[in-house]
């Protein structure tokens, strides 16, 4: 009825040039293929025409007023928006530049929305059927669809291709758009109310949404989205990075949706849907950001050069740093990232479209070729290291006043010592952590007076038994830091080895400096036959125990398996070995014969 009484407009939009008008509960006009809601409204010359006219908008007005109690009608795609900006907020203030949020992470969530045929598209839909008509009868009074233009492949493309080179070429987009405000309400579109089994309209539907070739939007998949971001601005902000931020609660995550305005009520469906109950990890995220990538048929991303943060030379630094290792290291894990050709451009940065296309864990590789230096130095083979440590001692014994060689047995009891409590602060914060969210979840609506008194019992329980135990005060949240570690020339208790010399590990062969030890152990001999590469299996019993503290230290700095890096490690000898390996390969088939 509505579009027949628009139908006197023959005006076109001025966003996507239809003529195709249908009117709001407020009787304005809003156009029905891009959902521009215009300031201009339906004149009524004759209210004796139509005698319930304003009986109808009076009725209309208390209607709203009472479903406020229920909230506002809203879509998961806005729940997934409003996270969004929260975790890219956080981002600003963690020292990313600000366009991250307005000019890439904004086109990619509005390329995912058309993508997905859920705005941004001639006829958004989520399934086939009658509920697709609901959906694109209300969609537009999403924020991300008011005041922005209908995005086409082409126009997304071109924006996302200039990158930061020739920024100047492509028109500034407008700013990633807020959730809505009560004042912004008053022009939304008449919409159905929200389903019983869901606070919002598509609750239902989004959680058995299974259309082929569309990817669905989740929590964990915001993460890799705005990692996709940071590494399209080449930022100095790792995958590790900002699942530990995670972790240490700077980024939302875990309870995203309590930062929901009042309006936006979750229940039922939706709590399967932002309700997270596990941390992130690593991987998955991993798997998703490539998945998202591939979904949104992105282009080559922006180049990582030798300036880059995320490149070898540049990140070995970083975590030679972390790891309170000799500054000398960094020059032989820049020959090995040469001779291994691990820095050569192409080989670092992502191509979503190229054939085979591969992403790098930039922060796993960087370890893995610290890994290999310390195999070249020290074997690993708990017998080298601990005599070239022997060696060590004595010399700086003997030559108190010269730089000190590095002492590997010294370095080892030291990181031990403080990797363990720092461990052991990490399992204990993470048993203590409270998964239950302030703002509950339950049902539906009509659950909401018994799950908020069962929660306000919970929270009186929780104050007594605190006051009975004389807890000590909460610590205030540490602001965030890239580094985890932090070491001191001038504390005894946790000395820095950074200044150290490898004066006793190389010697000189003519102008040059080699390794002492002249052997090498393969992490593995046996790579899967599949697409891969990989090692098959990674088992403790069957490496050295020093082998085993450098995995396992440098995998809890990113909060990875200790498998994975041992995976990169491989693939990293496999390159710089190729003659060993070939060897290798000939003998087991002669074996075989």
């Amino acid at each position: 009825m509505e579009l027949e009484e628009a139908k006197e407009l023959k005006e076109r939009c001025s966003q996507c040039d239809a003529i195709s008008w249908g009117l709001t509960e407020e009787g304005k006009y809003y156009c029905t293929s891009c959902h521009n809601v215009t300031e201009r409204s339906k004149e009524v010359i004759n209210t004796d025409i139509i005698p319930n006219t304003k009986i109808k908008s009076i009725s209309r007005g208390l209607k709203r007023k009472s479903k406020l109690e229920k909230g506002w009608d809203w879509y998961v795609c806005e729940g997934f928006q409003h996270i969004l900006c929260q975790q890219a907020e956080v981002l600003k203030t963690l020292g990313v530049a600000p366009e991250l949020k307005n000019e890439v992470l904004h086109n990619f969530w509005k390329r995912y929305l058309q993508k997905s045929k859920q705005a941004y598209c001639a006829n958004p839909v989520y399934t086939s059927g009658r509920k697709a008509q609901v959906l694109k009868d209300n969609v537009h009074h999403s924020d991300w669809a008011s005041g922005s233009e209908l995005l086409s492949d082409a126009s997304c493309a071109s924006s996302l291709e200039s990158g930061a080179e020739s920024k100047s070429d492509v028109p500034t987009p407008k700013p990633f758009p807020a959730l809505r405000t009560p004042q912004s309400e008053s022009r939304s579109v008449p919409a159905v109310a929200a389903s019983v089994c869901s606070g919002s309209l598509d609750g239902m539907e989004y959680s058995e949404w299974k259309e082929k070739g569309i990817l669905k939007m989740t929590v964990p998949g915001t993460l890799a989205l705005c990692y996709l971001s940071l590494l399209w601005q080449r930022e100095a902000v790792t995958l590790s990075d900002l699942l530990r931020f995670v972790e240490e609660d700077h980024i939302p995550y875990i309870k995203a949706f309590q930062s929901f305005p009042e309006e936006m009520k979750l229940y039922g469906r939706d709590k399967g849907i932002f309700a997270i109950e596990s941390w992130p990890d690593y991987e998955e995220i991993y798997k998703h950001m490539f998945e998202i990538a591939t979904f949104l048929d992105l282009p080559r991303f922006p180049d990582i050069t030798e300036d880059c943060f995320l490149h070898p030379n540049i990140l070995c630094v970083k975590y030679l740093m972390e790891a309170n290792l000799p500054d000398e290291m960094h020059g032989l894990t820049h020959q090995v990232t040469k001779m291994t050709g691990l820095g050569d451009v192409d080989s670092l940065t992502f191509d979503p479209i190229a054939k085979g296309a591969q992403t790098v864990k930039y922060d796993v590789q960087a370890i893995a070729l610290i890994v290999v230096v310390l195999k070249l130095l020290f074997l690993l083979d708990d017998n080298l290291e601990w005599s070239l440590s022997d060696l060590a001692e004595v010399n700086n014994e003997k030559n108190k006043t010269d730089k000190p060689w590095f002492s590997f047995r010294k370095w080892y009891q030291v990181m031990k010592k403080s990797v363990d409590e720092k461990k052991q602060n990490w399992e204990e914060a993470r048993a203590k952590y409270l998964w239950k969210s302030e703002k509950p979840l339950y049902h539906s609506h009509i659950d909401k007076p018994g799950a908020s008194k069962r929660r306000e019992m919970v929270v009186n329980l929780q104050k007594q038994f605190s006051t009975l135990a004389d807890s000590a005060p909460t610590i205030e949240k540490k602001s965030p830091s890239s580094f985890q570690f932090h070491w001191a020339e001038d504390d005894p208790s946790r000395p820095c080895f950074h200044g150290h010399s490898l004066q006793g590990i190389l010697v000189k062969k003519g102008p040059a400096l080699v390794t002492k030890n002249s052997l090498y152990w393969l992490s593995t001999q046996k790579f899967c036959r599949s697409y891969c590469k990989h090692v098959t299996t990674y088992e403790e019993s069957n490496f050295s125990l020093s082998y085993q503290f450098i995995l396992n230290l440098f995998s809890f700095l990113l909060r990875i398996k200790a498998a994975l890096l041992h995976d990169e490690v491989s693939l990293i000898e496999k390159k710089l070995f190729k003659k060993k390996y070939s060897e290798t390969k000939k003998n087991s088939r002669s074996r075989r014969r």
